[in-house]
């Protein structure tokens, strides 16, 4: 648990990223003990493959399934009362 509030705290992580997730819709408690798993998880496999750890990073979330991200992010901003138009970036 403390390894999990521990990994919150840091910027621009997978970890971080991780338990804002979490922790939006279970609680700042169950946040900490899924990322104190997950860190568990993390150190089983590099132990079994030998390996050494790279972090995914803070928007790995987003970018796993970008338009969903998107369709939320514009449904969100219709809610509030305003018309979107989305364009890709050049």
């Amino acid at each position: 648990m403390e390894a999990g509030r521990a990994a919150a705290r840091t910027k621009n992580t997978y970890l971080s990223a991780q338990y804002r997730r979490v922790a939006a819709r279970r609680g700042a408690n169950r946040a900490a003990v899924a990322i104190g798993h997950t860190i568990l998880v993390i150190i089983y496999h590099l132990l079994k493959h030998g390996t050494t750890y790279e972090d995914f990073g803070s928007n790995y979330f987003d970018e796993r399934d970008r338009v969903a991200t998107l369709r939320r992010a514009v449904q969100r901003i219709e809610k509030l009362g305003y018309k979107v138009t989305v364009e890709a970036a050049a």
